[in-house]
Parts: structure tokens; sequence; C-alpha cells
């Protein structure tokens, strides 16, 4: 695949702002206003017409909607190690001389670049752009992906708290350095963000709040001028809160990674996951939390180990296994999956597609062919009545013949779902956080009796699971991947013949945006 056509992938299919750049990282083209707008797929074939070998650069920050940090000397591996561990799964790119990119979704968008503030760190963000693979650099060496962990087949994590919280420390002292030359800290214009400042690490650091009073009282006093010491209660409440905040959104957090995470844990699986920095300030403050839940009773201690625990359940129900028939729902799928894999009631669906793979035709040719059978409800959450009504107009059933009940609905779809019915829904959105896809489906999935759900998913090319990775695959009893041109079973869990389907795929081509064309009969690759 040439540069242009990985540009042009960066640009449509991720999203992100694309310019030309050299083999010495000098920008091609004046790329001020594409920090503030996207190059149109004419514009990008024409630089790269203009000049076949150049590089391809992403402008980083909110216009891309990520963050990039450069790690370019062995020390900076250590220097970060604390802050961006290695068990979080994020894209990682190899620069042509022996460093790497790691790329993260920003939660504050506006972070601006910093160089050097960490040792052999650079910082992209705001203002600043990254090149990106499969660019040569200046020795002839290529940008490439660290295998498996390349942009396109894996999303990115949030950038950790734990890293910004670094970078805006070394920045504030920095600048507090450049403003001493000039005046002295804790004078007027700078003592208010001076003294917050120095509550909020004391707070983080948990001493007690009467030492922290005492402090910042002294350093009231020695103002220039001296700061009103009846506001000094105003500063420490105000740390206070935004460590209150933080902890407040580190323990949802853990939560929901408890609430599908099965067997035994700790504080260092949790750690593990990647779901947050692996920092001194998380460890401590995971504790507390795991501490808290155990209290309450959400879970328990696990044998005698101890930070060791499970989820405490103490409602059980008898299965009367003597008694149970199997009851299959005669449920019937495009391609003919259901010779494949039976669907029992209170099952979960999944439907992972790349974008523009035909996801929402897949779902409206299924409840096509069980309208008349079964009651379907089909939620939207892109689709207007106009969009609706045009894409059904392409299907051979006329509009007053179609028996669904279509709904909008974007969010909270434990709250509608019917429990007895066939529930489509179209697509579960998530941006990020995706670890809460495995709640969000839990949550569907306890709603439902004798009815099931199907629920769409976006997912990275080359990579069969949806956003979320292995929490979107747990509670599914079929799961299927659909790309440009392929639907592949990945997971059957209830075969409907003695032959294994998990893994077996087929081609076909899509009609108008409606109809199916098969291209080959289901096999197994080798």
């Amino acid at each position: 695949m040439t540069i242009l056509e990985n540009a042009l992938r960066y640009r449509m299919e991720l999203d992100c702002s694309v310019i030309p750049v050299f083999a010495n990282k000098k920008p091609m083209v004046k790329w001020e206003e594409f920090q503030k707008r996207k190059a149109s797929e004419d514009e990008i074939k024409a630089w790269w017409g203009k000049n076949p070998k150049a590089n391809v650069g992403i402008v980083t920050g909110a216009i891309s909607n990520l963050c990039v940090v450069d790690i370019d000397e062995p020390k900076g591996f250590e220097a970060i190690k604390d802050y961006i561990p290695n068990s979080i799964k994020t894209p990682r790119a190899k620069t042509p001389r022996g460093g790497e990119h790691l790329y993260f979704k920003t939660p504050d968008k506006s972070l601006a670049n910093n160089s050097r503030l960490i040792p052999g760190c650079d910082f992209r963000g705001n203002g600043g752009f990254i090149v990106a693979p499969p660019s040569i650099g200046t020795n002839g060496k290529q940008y490439e992906w660290v295998l498996g962990l390349s942009l396109f087949n894996l999303p990115m994590q949030v950038l950790p708290l734990s890293y910004i919280s670094l970078i805006n420390s070394l920045a504030f002292n920095i600048n507090a350095r450049a403003r001493s030359n000039d005046h002295a800290m804790f004078t007027k214009g700078t003592r208010d963000d001076d003294l917050f400042h120095v509550a909020n690490h004391l707070v983080k650091s948990r001493m007690p709040d009467g030492e922290v009073t005492e402090i910042l009282k002294r350093l009231a006093l020695s103002c220039d001028p001296t700061f009103p010491l009846d506001e000094i209660p105003a500063k420490i409440d105000s740390a206070i809160k935004r460590a209150e905040r933080r902890e407040f959104n580190l323990t949802e957090e853990i939560r929901a990674w408890i609430s599908v995470t099965d067997g035994d844990f700790s504080v260092t699986d949790w750690l593990k996951s990647g779901q947050t920095a692996s920092s001194v300030t998380n460890r401590d403050t995971a504790r507390k939390v795991f501490q808290r839940f155990k209290q309450e009773g959400y879970i328990e201690k696990a044998g005698k180990k101890d930070g060791v625990y499970c989820r405490k359940d103490n409602q059980l129900e008898e299965l009367d296994f003597i008694n149970a028939e199997e009851k299959v729902l005669d449920l019937q799928w495009p391609f003919e999956v259901e010779k494949w894999v039976k669907i029992m009631p209170r099952n979960l669906i999944v439907i992972a597609g790349e974008v523009n793979a035909g996801k929402t035709a897949y779902l409206l040719n299924f409840s096509a062919l069980n309208m008349l059978t079964h009651e379907i409800h089909y939620f939207s959450s892109e689709m207007g009545a106009i969009e609706l009504r045009a894409r059904l107009g392409k299907f051979e059933t006329s509009l007053k013949s179609w028996k669904v009940k279509f709904w909008e609905r974007s969010s909270a779809f434990d709250a509608v779902i019917q429990p007895n019915a066939i529930n489509v829904i179209d697509f579960l959105e998530i941006h990020d956080e995706f670890y809460k896809v495995g709640l969000l489906m839990k949550q569907i999935y306890d709603k439902l009796e004798d009815g099931v759900a199907i629920i769409a998913l976006q997912k990275n090319p080359k990579t069969d699971f949806g956003l979320g990775g292995m929490r979107s695959i747990e509670k599914a009893r079929l799961y299927l991947s659909l790309e440009n041109g392929v639907i592949k079973i990945v997971k059957g869990k209830n075969w409907a013949s003695e032959t294994n389907p998990n893994g077996i795929s087929r081609t076909f081509k899509l009609v108008q945006g409606a109809k199916f064309l098969s291209t080959s009969e289901w096999r197994r690759e080798k």
C-alpha cells in the first residue's frame, strides 16, 4: 500500500487531519489552516500527485482527536513507565531512529505541545503534528506499526490522567521559575494560582487538612501583598473537590471493570488491565475503592490471600436441568447463519462491522426475513425518519409492508428493551472508555426474558472484534464480523450441527446498500 493510500485511509477512515511532509519532517504546505480544517480527498491526491514520495503527517490535537507521546531516547521509556505502563494497549509506532510514538485519544483537547518536559520525551497535542507510518526517514528506514498495535486495528486509549498531571505539573514549575526571573512567586497576580497549586499537591499527597491549612497560612502571610487568611479554606476546598472528582471517576471505572470480570481479582489486575496508568496515586486510590466496595458488600475477600477479591452475590437460582427443554428460535439470517448456530431465548448477538461494511443493511435484511413471524423493535442511533424511508425504499418490500417498529435511540438501551421481543440495536455508540461495552451489554442482557438482542458495534479494520475488544464478546452467543465484502462467524456458542462454525467466513457483494449477493460458500481459512 502506497503512502498516498495510507494518507487517504488516515483521512477517510480515521477522520484525521493529514498533511504532506518532507523526510526531514518539514511540512510541504502551509499547514496552520489544517489545524482548523481537514484537507479533502482531492487536496490529498493533488499533494501526492505533485510529490509522490512525500511522507504523511497527522495533525495532532483537537482536529484529529488524538495526541502522541514521542519517545526518542532510552531514558524516555524509563521516565514514563510509572505514568504510561506497557500494559496499556494503545497504537504504537516505531520511528526510523529507534524511538516510539504512542497514540492516545486526548481527554483534554486543549493540551498543547511540549518538548523535553520529561527527559527523552516530547508530546504532540494542539499545534503539532506527527510523522506516521509508512513514511520514510532521512536514514532510509521506515516508520512502522508495532505488530498488532496499528491505528487501523486497535482503538486508542485515553491519555492517562497521571501523565497529564505530570506534564501540567512540570510545565507549572517551569513557568514558575520563568516568572521568578521577573517576579517573585506568591506575588500579586500569581499568588492565587500559586497557593491553589500548593494546596492541590498537598491534598493529593493525603496530608491532613489541618497541616495543609497551617502551611497555606504561612505561605499566605509571606505573599506580597499578604494573601487574606479567610480565603485559605476556599483554596483547600477547591483542591479537595478536584481530588474527589478524580476519585469519583476512578471509582466508576473500577465498578464497571469489576461488573464484567469473572473469578478472583486484585488491584494489580485492575492496573494491568490497561484502563488507567499504573502510578502510585492510582494504586493507592484503587486500594481505597476496593476496600470501600468490600465494606459496602459489593465484593468480598477471596480465600486467605490479602488483596484478592471476588464479586459478592448471595442470590442463587437452582438450575432445573432435568425438566429443561431446549427452545430454539426460528430466526432466519442473511447468508443462512441459522444452519450453523442456534439462537435461544435471552441470547445476545453482536454484529461488529467496519464503517460502510454493511451493518445496517444486514440488520434490515434480518428484520425483513423475520418481521412476519416475530415482534421486532429496531433502535437506530443514526437514521432519522427521512433517511430510514430512503433506506427501506431500496428493498423490494413496499414501505407499508414493513412490520417492524422503528425507534430513534442512541443510548440507555436497557431502559427500552422489550424483554420478550427481538431487539435490534443499530448501533451501540461508545466513543471512549471502551471497557464499558461489556457493562452496557450486560445491562441489556439483564432486561431480556424470552427475547433476544442483536447489537451492532463499530470495529476497526483488520480485527474481528468491535470496540471494546474481548469485553464485547463475553456475553454474546453469536458474534459476526463484517468487513469489506467478508462476513465471518467469530463465535457461535450453540452449534446447529456437528461442524464447528467458529472461524468460518464467506464473501459477498452488497448491491445498492440493500441486497446481499454471495460470491463464495462458507469456508474455513487454512
